[in-house]
């Protein structure tokens, strides 16, 4: 079984975005916004994956912080192709997370 057929059977959670400047702030932000996870980026050439196990926070102030200069969240949506979990989106941060866990 190859790892997209076993997909479904993990509590990974994350943006997938387009290779880039944003793409690498955004992997950095989940580094310092999530002190107590592992943060993966699995790198595909024409996109990273972002993940990490359950639960991850991106925090506008944070990747402003590693991009040098002002963002604004709906931004994220222009380079996110996809994600893996539920999103919920607030005024100054975005969460990725699962209602139920494997």
């Amino acid at each position: 079984m190859s790892d997209m057929d076993k997909a479904h059977l993990n509590n990974m959670v994350g943006p997938i975005m387009r290779q880039g400047a944003l793409a690498r702030a955004v992997f950095e932000a989940a580094e310092v916004d999530n002190p107590d996870r592992k943060i993966l980026m699995e790198d595909k050439v024409a996109y990273v994956r972002i993940q990490t196990e359950d639960e991850m926070i991106l925090r506008q102030e944070t990747i402003e912080e590693m991009l040098g200069k002002p963002f604004k969240l709906n931004q994220l949506e222009v380079d996110m192709a996809s994600f893996a979990g539920r999103i919920e989106t607030k005024a100054d941060h975005v969460r990725f997370y699962f209602a139920k866990h494997l």
